[in-house]
């Protein structure tokens, strides 16, 4: 129908409302219409709480609940058909006696791929899919990647100079270069509360003793994934790092030495895990997506092993020329 995609677009705008919560839900937006006129509207809030199509049917006026028998359903991503959280949301719909759905994508979730869908049609509803598709998808790349590739979604992450160099030769005499500002620090933080883990290195870990939390920005703290083949970092080198100060922050060390810590999950690598062996450990683990806080050699590993789904570089406007060493790895736009 001509007005779908303008119904389509409101249910879209929904989705959008709910970023941070959801995890590892998809964000679901959808809009009931009867006639030309929207009778209910909702999104998925958080994960464990009703689904779009729920908050969508309960947010329907009791004047107009008649209205459901002769209405349209549009939702961003197909209804679910099995039992979770909550209710399968398709037997929801074929209870409220809606007689069409416009779907805009399918979902790739092993447990639904096509049964919602399949289960509405033999209930004698009315169902459009591919609505604004493309749009819809883009809603949730994380989701679609981690469940058609079965692999966590990777972001890679860095700062550099002007001339492209990661890292500056210490020199008392002069000040710390800035390779980002603080409007740059409040955005990594927003970012890393978009991703389910911060992957980073052993190296990396010792050399900055960073904290990889969200402290600029309200958001969840994600996980943080060490990769540390060759087991360098033990207890005795844990209690002096930032990481490994806060006993409620959750750590996954890929590693050839397990460490024995409260909060800290093991998992055993080889001393040449290779890129693709690291990402297949933390899907596993239930990590859907990743952002890297590491330097340019495992960077440029994700980036030759075509395991990278977007880039976060923060440029500063100033170079180092001599005093610059760790070249920014090399990818092709």
């Amino acid at each position: 129908m001509h007005c779908d995609p303008r119904y389509m677009r409101r249910a879209i705008q929904l989705a959008k409302s709910s970023p941070f919560d959801t995890h590892p839900n998809p964000n679901v937006g959808a809009v009931i219409v009867a006639g030309d006129r929207i009778i209910g509207e909702g999104y998925h809030r958080r994960c464990g709480e009703p689904h779009a199509e729920v908050n969508a049917v309960r947010s329907v006026a009791e004047a107009d609940r008649h209205l459901l028998a002769s209405s349209t359903i549009y939702v961003t991503l197909e209804p679910c058909s099995h039992y979770g959280k909550t209710p399968p949301c398709a037997q929801l719909i074929i209870d409220s006696g809606i007689p069409r759905v416009v779907i805009a994508c399918g979902d790739p979730f092993a447990k639904v791929s096509g049964r919602g869908i399949a289960m509405l049609r033999d209930a004698g509803i009315e169902v459009a899919e591919g609505v604004l598709e493309d749009e819809a998808r883009r809603l949730n790349p994380r989701f679609f990647t981690a469940h058609t590739l079965q692999r966590p979604f990777v972001t890679l992450k860095w700062a550099q100079s002007a001339d492209g160099y990661m890292d500056a030769l210490r020199d008392p005499s002069q000040p710390a270069f800035k390779f980002s500002t603080p409007l740059d620090a409040a955005l990594v933080h927003r970012e890393r509360a978009l991703h389910d883990a911060i992957l980073t290195t052993a190296s990396t870990v010792l050399a900055d003793n960073p904290r990889l939390d969200v402290r600029l920005w309200d958001g969840p703290a994600p996980k943080v994934a060490v990769v540390d083949r060759r087991g360098i970092i033990d207890e005795t080198a844990a209690s002096r790092l930032n990481l490994f100060s806060r006993p409620d922050r959750r750590i996954i060390m890929l590693t050839s030495q397990p460490l024995q810590l409260p909060g800290v999950e093991n998992i055993e690598i080889s001393h040449d895990a290779a890129a693709g062996e690291i990402l297949t450990h933390l899907y596993r683990a239930g990590i859907t997506s990743i952002m890297t806080e590491c330097g340019p050699r495992m960077l440029q590993s994700l980036i030759d092993s075509n395991l990278c789904d977007a880039v976060r570089v923060f440029t500063s406007p100033h170079s180092l020329a001599s005093r610059g060493v760790s070249p920014a790895p090399t990818i092709q736009f």
